[in-house]
């Protein structure tokens, strides 16, 4: 399998160049030169599979011969080694429950699997490499936990300064050993277009070995359709939408991999807060990026979603043909609090505030479509712990999560400049 990128100026490359480099050259994003259509007896037999074959099956062709079959195996088993379940809220309303990792958010499954694919890849090889990420909240600490003591690997970390939460801060400035946390005093997508400037910067490259662990490197997003055929395999006689809680949009994207790879999903709602301009793209066919702003579900402020660049390339630009499959939906905060809140009343289940969002985009999309409905819950509630208290009140914290409230906080403050990035990258290296 060969990727090139989404503004076709570069040469295809492998899977693992891909992996490695994170980003093409031209500043596209890298896909995958045909979608690979499994066949009706992996379907048919869906039910039966375990996480980990389903990844398999999922994962083998965009591989290739990079990861050999057994290793390949090996790999997602360990990569996958928590289960992800669908719980019944509500009549035709699920929630697909991915916080049930090592830190308690969807991004461990994309992260970990990142992680031990470029640990494969680097067997042997005494050249460095550096994992620069940008994180509105999960990504960085997943990307941690996922990377931490990985022999020749260095991962820097940039977070916007005060816009993520206390519990996402401590899981991500706290670790030490080969993990570095850079503070920015601006927005995600300043850390953002500061990680884009660094793979494109040829003295940088020229310099260390770059990779990224955003959703922008392939390796995040092909393991996060994994968990779609799980949902079904789960939900076997149900005619399902999915409401994806959207930020960056990778999670969507993947899900739309899914899709085209067979798996027989109705629909897809892009759900998000204020930051809308995806939603308003699928209203109104413009797509106008802007500067994110501040809520309360913090890991969906992106203003310029990178992988909306990918969905546009899945559909080739076709309004039409994106419309037809994808409805989207916006909600401000006090629309997500009054869902939180009315949910817990009704069934007890405590939604954080992004499965929130996705839960509103989905009640919204059956009041005129007849559906079995899926959110993604991307990440546990106790990690937004000051606002469901404040909502619907305490909300126990998991020891995995406590553990990390008094560890001392480690990061460097930096202003939002790409040079600032760049002279700290180069000391490091020198």
């Amino acid at each position: 399998m060969q990727y090139y990128s989404t503004n076709h100026k570069t040469s295809p490359v492998s899977f693992k160049e891909a992996v490695i480099k994170g980003l093409p050259d031209d500043n596209g994003l890298f896909m995958p030169e045909r979608i690979p259509e499994l066949p009706k007896s992996f379907f048919s037999s869906l039910h039966k599979l375990s996480l980990a074959e389903i990844g398999y099956n999922v994962a083998e062709s965009f591989v290739d011969e990079d990861i050999p079959g057994s290793a390949l195996y090996k790999l997602i088993e360990d990569t996958m080694n928590f289960d992800i379940p669908v719980q019944e809220v509500e009549k035709d309303t699920y929630a697909l429950e991915l916080f049930h990792g090592p830190t308690l958010a969807f991004k461990d499954v994309g992260a970990r699997f990142l992680a031990r694919c470029l640990s494969h890849f680097s067997g042997g090889e005494a050249k460095k490499v550096t994992v620069l990420v940008a994180t509105s909240g999960d990504t960085g600490s997943a990307v941690a936990h996922g990377f931490l003591g990985v022999e020749n690997v260095d991962v820097v970390i940039l977070y916007p300064k005060g816009k993520v939460s206390k519990l996402q801060e401590q899981q991500l400035t706290t670790l030490g050993q080969n993990i570095t946390a850079l503070e920015i005093d601006g927005t995600f997508d300043d850390c953002q277009r500061m990680v884009k400037s660094a793979f494109l910067d040829k003295e940088l490259n020229n310099r260390m070995q770059l990779t990224s662990a955003n959703s922008i490197n392939m390796a995040r997003l092909i393991p996060q359709s994994f968990y779609y055929f799980w949902a079904k395999a789960q939900l076997p006689d149900h005619d399902l939408v999915f409401s994806v809680p959207s930020g960056n949009y990778g999670n969507l994207t993947a899900g739309l991999l899914a899709k085209k790879m067979g798996l027989d999903i109705k629909g897809f709602i892009a759900s998000s807060n204020i930051n809308d301009v995806v939603p308003n793209y699928l209203a109104s066919g413009k797509f106008s990026p802007t500067a994110s702003k501040q809520t309360i579900s913090n890991a969906m402020d992106v203003g310029n979603p990178s992988n909306f660049y990918r969905m546009l390339d899945l559909y080739e630009n076709d309004w039409d043909k994106i419309t037809e499959e994808i409805k989207g939906y916006s909600f401000n905060d006090d629309e997500t609090r009054e869902a939180m809140k009315a949910v817990y009343g009704l069934t007890g289940y405590t939604l954080d505030p992004h499965g929130a969002v996705g839960y509103l985009g989905l009640k919204n999309y059956l009041k005129d479509h007849q559906a079995t409905g899926i959110f993604l819950e991307t990440a546990h509630p106790a990690k937004f712990k000051d606002v469901v208290d404040e909502v619907i009140g305490n909300v126990d914290v998991p020891e995995r999560l406590a553990q990390y409230m008094d560890k001392e906080k480690k990061s460097i403050e930096m202003e939002s400049e790409f040079e600032e990035l760049k002279k700290f990258l180069i000391k490091g290296k020198s």
